[in-house]
């Protein structure tokens, strides 16, 4: 059904336009002047008077129906991507996760059967490498044929995930010659593990303590080895959730000298702080709603991301959305900080604490839609089919309502988590409707699609 979106203001990552926009078979036709009518007469038209027309959210760090220990992230693929469509996202790329000895496409296809029948938005997968086994590198080129070109390592969790730098090297340089782009968690973790240890031998048992065990330096000398180790592969390289100042000077450093160097942050590091996993004087296990690694740093830092993300030395803004229920999950860690388990909810509330950044002067509304859509779409190989408002993308959009204000809580949100990290937070704009391929997925905060829908998008190599 050919549809125009009227009197709308199209917002792109390059410009803002007072245009009318058209769609029909799920992609769209194009944009035109107001009252342009080469398009002929529409079928249906949607008036957006008062409305910024953007395109839909691309939210590249998620983790839906994560195992973690005793139990899984809260969120599956049908509560978690119908979260995100009422937040304005309408693409995700998940963690296929990975432990040694496991084989990398057997869990490839693990994880389209957790989504296929269950995802309301569409969806890639990118793949965790917990070692460089024979058998993992001689998996890599099928995980990528299959569509999965990138990968994650990691610098924490010796235990379970950790690689050292001849194997992260050669991921990387394997990686390079397939196309693929590797991702990194730059936190040098080995020492970590004896900065909790002490803690714990000091009876120091309480959530703050994990951002006190967690220091920005580690931060900041995994970055730097992330980096350099790229370098030497002749690798792109993405550092998922720069949570401190130091990293995101390490990633200046990186494109200063003409390095292929991307860096990604959140909105819990822009907008939440050490001083939430203190908790309350009443409760200061409350804490423990906060815990996510990297942990959440001093205040000081979010100006310092903020700056970086305007400036463009921050790529992306993604969620790694990880949640947990604060009764019966988080709690488990009541009288050991170790046993949390880290990650939070957010894959609902990334764009409305972006477009609030934008009304208190942080960022441009260009700028909001390059970093939360287009610029990960790109990095990504979605682009222009997704992030995009040009002719032939797919239609994924959001009309946003500038003045359409919403209280953040647990019990208003989507998400399948017992809180909000943002309770009682009011924002001041909101999705009116959200489309995922012309087809309308939220309706002024009701829901108008089923779960199954979503389609896995298979990504080429570089």
């Amino acid at each position: 059904m050919r549809t125009a979106i009227l009197n709308g203001t199209l917002v792109s990552a390059a410009e803002t336009l007072p245009y009318d926009l058209y769609f029909d078979q799920g992609s769209i036709l194009g944009a035109v002047p107001r009252g342009d009518q080469r398009f002929g007469p529409p079928e249906m038209s949607i008036d957006a008077t008062g409305k910024y027309v953007l395109p839909g959210g691309v939210d590249v760090h998620t983790h839906l129906d994560l195992p973690m220990g005793a139990f899984n992230a809260s969120d599956d693929y049908a509560t978690g991507t119908l979260a995100a469509a009422h937040g304005g996202t309408t693409t995700i790329i998940d963690f296929v996760n990975h432990a040694r000895g496991e084989s990398l496409l057997k869990n490839v296809e693990a994880w389209h059967q957790k989504a296929a029948g269950r995802a309301v938005i569409d969806y890639g997968f990118h793949m965790t490498v917990a070692e460089a086994s024979p058998q993992v590198m001689a998996e890599l080129p099928a995980v990528v044929k299959s569509g999965i070109s990138s990968v994650k390592v990691f610098f924490a969790y010796p235990e379970r995930l950790l690689l050292d730098d001849p194997s992260v090297f050669r991921v990387m340089q394997r990686a390079a010659d397939l196309g693929a782009l590797v991702l990194v968690h730059a936190e040098d973790g080995p020492p970590l593990d004896i900065l909790v240890e002490q803690a714990r031998g000091r009876g120091e048992w309480a959530p703050i303590n994990h951002a006190l065990t967690r220091p920005e330096v580690a931060e900041a000398t995994g970055t730097e080895r992330a980096i350099a180790l790229a370098e030497m592969a002749h690798a792109p390289v993405y550092i998922v959730h720069v949570s401190c100042a130091r990293a995101l000077t390490r990633i200046v450093e990186g494109k200063s000298r003409g390095l292929t160097v991307w860096g990604e942050t959140c909105p819990q590091y822009l907008c939440l702080s050490e001083d939430d996993l203190r908790g309350t004087p009443e409760d200061p296990f409350a804490g423990a709603k906060f815990v996510c690694t990297p942990p959440l740093r001093p205040k000081i830092h979010q100006e310092a991301l903020w700056r970086g993300l305007a400036q463009g030395h921050l790529d992306t803004v993604a969620t790694d959305h990880c949640p947990f229920n604060y009764v019966g999950q988080k709690d488990r860690g009541r009288n050991d900080f170790t046993k949390i388990p880290n990650g939070l909810p957010g894959i609902e509330t990334r764009l409305h604490l972006l477009y609030e950044a934008v009304t208190q002067g942080k960022l441009s509304l260009e700028r909001m839609v390059e970093v939360a859509a287009t610029a990960p779409a790109k990095i990504f190989g979605l682009y222009p089919k997704k992030g995009s408002l040009l002719a032939g993308a797919d239609a994924d959009l959001v009309i946003w309502d500038p003045i359409r204000p919403v209280t953040l809580n647990a019990q208003s949100l989507h998400m399948r988590v017992d809180y909000s990290t943002y309770e009682g937070r009011t924002v001041p704009g909101s999705p009116m409707q959200v489309y995922s391929r012309g087809e309308l997925l939220i309706d002024r905060g009701c829901a108008k699609a089923a779960p199954g829908r979503g389609r896995f998008l298979a990504r080429a190599p570089a």
